[in-house]
């Protein structure tokens, strides 16, 4: 037994520097990192997620460009890697996708810098994930994290990757290799 692991990239909702909710924007380098993140620590499926409907669109043609255009052809690799991805309006949308692709709920994993109540551990969720059957999706935030509310809704959050010192602000693409290379038991 084991879950399918499927990755979201969520731009809203979260916070930015002055904790006002916002969506963030997508960026190339996001889509690209996460995309070969996610193929090689066996993702099923990498979610871009983004209410915007014009980043949505601009995310379509870059995925058609390395999955089916001259990047394709150009590289190859990149083309196995972006195949896995994905764009969707929210997270129910790729909870959705999910569910019809594999016959299961998934559970949502929230992840967060500033966690500090209902941390899993990454061996416990890394026990859990191997445990069960099913389904389960990885949430990452941008911008200054997920909004509280909506991370407290999930059915676990995992403790935060935490460095040596005070600061603790990984980039998005930083974290979610750390997350995912825990989360799978990399060697």
């Amino acid at each position: 037994m084991s879950m399918t692991l499927h990755v979201a990239l969520l731009h809203y909702p979260v916070y930015d520097k002055n904790r006002r909710l916002v969506a963030t924007a997508v960026t190339n380098m996001d889509v690209h990192d996460i995309s070969r993140q996610s193929a090689t620590f066996g993702v099923r499926r990498f979610y871009v997620v983004t209410p915007v409907e014009q980043q949505r669109e601009l995310v379509k043609d870059m995925l058609r460009h390395w999955t089916q255009g001259a990047g394709a052809d150009y590289n190859p690799r990149r083309k196995e890697a972006i195949e896995h991805a994905r764009v969707v309006a929210d997270l129910a949308e790729a909870a959705a996708d999910v569910r019809t692709e594999t016959g299961h709920d998934p559970v949502i994993i929230g992840t967060g810098a500033n966690v500090k109540e209902r941390m899993v551990s990454y061996p416990k969720m890394r026990e859990i994930l191997q445990e069960r059957d099913g389904s389960a999706i990885l949430v990452l935030g941008t911008g200054w994290g997920l909004e509280r509310t909506f991370l407290n809704a999930f059915d676990f959050v995992l403790a935060p990757v935490l460095g040596v010192g005070e600061y603790n602000h990984l980039s998005v693409r930083s974290a979610s290799a750390i997350i995912l290379d825990r989360l799978t038991g990399g060697r």
